[in-house]
C-alpha cells in the first residue's frame, strides 16, 4: 500500500503522574525509549507514545489533549492510520504504531458511550528512530510496514514470554510493562500463567515481583537451574527457606523487542 502524507497539529507531554498533559511546540523522540522527559518513556513498553487523528476527536467534540495523547495528526485517512503502520517525520524521527489505545473510564466523561469511540481513541506506538518533531511538521505514513500487535492482552502476554530466552527470567512487573497494560493487570498475570501450557510456553521463566519462584509452576526451580540460573537461599522471617533469583543478573531486558 502506498505512502500518504499528514501534518502534526498538536503536541503534548506529561512529566509527572499527578500532573496534567502540557501542550508544547516540540517533542524529542528517543529510539527504544520514548519521549524525553515523558512519564510513559520506557525501553520495553509498546506504548511509549499515543497518536490520535484530529478528525476523530473533532467528530466527538473532544478538545485536543483530553484523550491524554501526545501527538495529534491531521490529513491521514482512517484506513492508513492502523497498527503496524510506520510514520516517518521530516526530521528523521520514526514511530511504529503497535495497537489501539483502549477506551477506559478515564475518558468516560468525554463521550456518551465508550463503545462509540472504540478504535478512535488513538493508536499507541514505539519510537524506532530518534529525532525532534515540531507542531506543523509533515510526515509520511506507510500502512502495514510491521505486524500490528494483538489487541488481545493475553495474546500479547503469550507473544512476550516466548521471547524470553534460556538463562533469563521476567517478573510480573516486567511483563505488564512489556505488554502495555497498567498496574491493575498485576493481579491478572497469575490467571494467565495458570491457563497457559507449561509444555508449549516457558512459563517457568516467570517470577513474582520479588524474584521468587511461583508455587503453582511445577518444578520451576529445577528447570531454571538447568538453564544456568543460580538462586539465593535466604532465611525468611517465618524460619523457612525462600529462593530468590538475583534479578540484576538474570532479568531479561531487550530494549529492541518492538524496534523491528
Amino acid at each position: 500500500m502506498s505512502k500518504t502524507f499528514g501534518c502534526i497539529r498538536h503536541l503534548f507531554t506529561k512529566q509527572k503522574q499527578s500532573s496534567p498533559m502540557v501542550e508544547v511546540q516540540t517533542l524529542k523522540l528517543e529510539s527504544g525509549y520514548g519521549i524525553k522527559g515523558d512519564i510513559n518513556a520506557n525501553p520495553i513498553s509498546p506504548r511509549q507514545v499515543l497518536l490520535v487523528r484530529y478528525e476523530d476527536i473533532l467528530e466527538f467534540s473532544i478538545v485536543p489533549g483530553e484523550l491524554r495523547e501526545n501527538i495529534v495528526i491531521t490529513g491521514v485517512e482512517p484506513e492508513k492510520f492502523v497498527p503496524g503502520a510506520l510514520i516517518n517525520f521530516d526530521s528523521g524521527a520514526a514511530i511504529r504504531l503497535t495497537f489501539h489505545c483502549e477506551p477506559c473510564k478515564r475518558i468516560a466523561h468525554l463521550v456518551k458511550s465508550l463503545k462509540i469511540i472504540q478504535g478512535k481513541r488513538g493508536i499507541l506506538g514505539v519510537i524506532i528512530k530518534s529525532g525532534v518533531i515540531h507542531t506543523g511538521n509533515n510526515f509520511q505514513i506507510e500502512p502495514n510496514r510491521f505486524p500490528g500487535l494483538s489487541e488481545n492482552v493475553y495474546e500479547r502476554f503469550l507473544s512476550f514470554i516466548t521471547k524470553v530466552p534460556r538463562g533469563k527470567v521476567v517478573t510480573y512487573k516486567h511483563i505488564i510493562q512489556a505488554i502495555g497494560v497498567d498496574n491493575s493487570y498485576m493481579r491478572v498475570i497469575p490467571t494467565y500463567i495458570k491457563k497457559t501450557s507449561a509444555t508449549a510456553y516457558p512459563i517457568h521463566r516467570i517470577l513474582d515481583s520479588k524474584g521468587n519462584c511461583i508455587v503453582y509452576i511445577p518444578n520451576q526451580k529445577n528447570q531454571l537451574e538447568s538453564e544456568g540460573i543460580k538462586f539465593l537461599d535466604i532465611k525468611s522471617t517465618i524460619h523457612q527457606n525462600e529462593y530468590f533469583v538475583y534479578l540484576k543478573k538474570y532479568l531479561y531486558e531487550d530494549e529492541t523487542i518492538y524496534l523491528n
